[in-house]
């Protein structure tokens, strides 16, 4: 068997923003097919797509009212098959959202359910009746600010949303529900997708007693659309029944060749890490699954060496998929810059780490570029939670500002027509022409083709060396290869030991002579070396 995601780097194309064909202002998937020569030059094995589904947009394609329908806004189901045969013939995968948790009020299937309690579908969401006072059935939160439920007058009942009101949930704990979306899997592995990334997996199943969360144990973390860390949420998400639905969607793919399905844990900090570990325990639930534990504000040695030790503890025989950018977060190059000589000493430093982390790898378009976040005013946003409580939140927009292929070009050669959201000049600076020799977009094709090349680095086991802080450090080793890595998370030089002698595959701002090693400011090195070799502060 081809598991050829194993050793993958996966390339995150956000449609809407990559490259616009018809000139609408709006990315579409011709424009993804003319710009493959850049992916396939970077190294990528595989593009993840966002949703590209029918929808009304509401969330930006995450709230899908036609399963197997594409949404004309990116093209119609030529193209979406031009883009198949042209990826495959340049040797790339292509996986594309999977929206599975919730539809968009629009779904035919919800139309149908809020019609009455006793048609076909009235039982294919979740639907439940006012408390006594007509308050919602439970305290459970909504991540767009809100309950979770929405009252409908028609039927005299709430329905669940975790996000937006018009993106009910579906009943998972309906057999009917599970058939029909696994037939929605079939239809596209029978197009020719290569996987799938599964938006939100651990949401699909509710309490079906709509217990009330308890009052989280640790302590809350509070923010204007988000007050989930107020709860243990344990009654609304992260259901034991997950994991059937999970083999039940690993035994179809099973039917096909070479197919991967990765979740998003739709949860911050360590907890996240203990899900992802459960998720791809042995060989019938998910091939791999990430979560936001590194997609957050935490920029420490401890935090990365708690996350990749954690996944190792809870699924030794499961996988990973680490990647510190996506179109839900702050691009890190912004968003760690406190610890930063400079954004260029931050692209490269975080680049290197990727590519020396255990298992697969996600890179999110544009961060090869050292792309920055994008300040946004009120005028310009088009994020619904963002929308709602600004100025308190920002929102996602700041990421997801279209792709700059040429500095001087109209909207920096992504669209001959303004663009859905604006192209600045500080995104422009950044654009593919204007990445030289020495660049990050350089950078980041040498640093993907070393990881290719090496065996510690694509499938050596990981040992954490017991460095202080902010000095983050450990040994990548498969039985042809022994590499030690090692990275400065601070803009202040930091200085080592080295025993046993050492010789340097490769570095950015470090020196190694005789026994002594400097990292400069968000300087890293990648060393090989002998069996007696030690590293030691100062």
């Amino acid at each position: 068997m081809n598991e050829w995601w194993r050793s993958a780097v996966i390339y995150q194309v956000y449609p809407r923003s990559f490259q616009d064909d018809n000139g609408d202002g709006v990315g579409d998937l011709r424009g993804i097919t003319r710009r493959l020569d850049h992916i396939v030059d970077l190294g990528s094995d595989c593009i993840w797509l966002s949703p590209i589904f029918a929808s009304p947009q509401a969330d930006m394609g995450y709230d899908v009212s036609d399963y197997r329908a594409v949404d004309p806004l990116f093209g119609d189901d030529a193209a979406f098959d031009e883009l198949i045969d042209a990826a495959h013939a340049k040797g790339l995968k292509i996986i594309v959202d999977q929206v599975l948790s919730h539809t968009s009020d629009q779904h035919e299937w919800f139309k149908q359910s809020r019609t009455s309690r006793d048609n076909d579908k009235a039982d294919w969401y979740v639907w439940a009746d006012p408390l006594p006072d007509g308050a919602p059935p439970t305290n459970w939160h909504s991540h767009f600010g809100g309950p979770a439920w929405e009252f409908d007058p028609g039927r005299g009942q709430y329905y669940l949303h975790n996000f937006l009101a018009s993106q009910p949930d579906l009943n998972f704990h309906n057999p009917d529900v599970i058939d029909a979306i696994l037939e929605t899997c079939k239809f596209w592995l029978d197009r020719g997708l290569d996987g799938f990334r599964l938006d939100t997996v651990n949401y699909y199943f509710h309490d079906q007693s709509l217990r009330s969360n308890p009052p989280a144990q640790a302590k809350p973390q509070v923010m204007a659309t988000d007050l989930y860390g107020m709860q243990d949420n344990i009654y609304n998400k992260t259901r034991p029944e997950n994991l059937a639905f999970l083999q039940r969607l690993r035994a179809l793919t099973d039917q096909y060749s070479e197919i991967m399905m990765v979740g998003e844990v739709g949860e911050m900090g360590h907890k996240s890490i203990e899900i992802m570990g459960d998720y791809t325990k042995g060989t019938d639930r998910l091939h791999m699954a990430y979560s936001f534990a590194m997609l957050g504000p935490d920029f420490t040695a401890e935090h990365f060496q708690t996350c990749i030790e954690g996944f190792q503890r809870g699924a030794p025989d499961g996988h990973p998929y680490w990647s510190f950018s996506n179109h839900d977060v702050t691009r890190h190059v912004s968003r760690w810059a406190e610890y930063a000589v400079s954004k260029d000493a931050m692209a490269r430093l975080t680049c290197a780490m990727l590519m020396a982390f255990e298992g697969t790898i996600g890179i999110y378009q544009g961060e090869e570029l050292g792309q920055t976040e994008t300040e946004m005013t009120f005028e310009e946003l088009t994020d619904p939670p963002a929308i709602r409580f600004w100025p308190a939140v920002k929102g996602r927009d700041g990421c997801r500002t279209p792709m700059v292929w040429e500095k001087d070009a109209p909207h920096a050669g992504f669209s001959t027509a303004k663009p859905w959201l604006p192209v600045k000049p500080p995104q422009a600076a950044n654009a593919v022409d204007q990445q030289g020799p020495d660049s990050i977009l350089a950078f980041y094709k040498d640093m993907i083709a070393r990881r290719k090349a090496s065996p510690a680095l694509t499938r050596g086991q990981t040992s954490f060396l017991p460095l202080p802080e902010p000095v983050l450090g450990f040994t990548r080793a498969a039985e042809e290869e022994t590499l030690t890595c090692i990275f400065n998370l601070s803009p202040d030089a930091q200085r080592l030991t080295i025993g046993g002698g050492a010789q340097v595959n490769c570095a950015n701002e470090a020196d190694l002579s005789g026994a002594a090693l400097t990292l400069r400011g968000n300087g890293f090195v990648y060393l090989s070396h002998g069996q007696d070799f030690a590293v030691t502060p100062g």
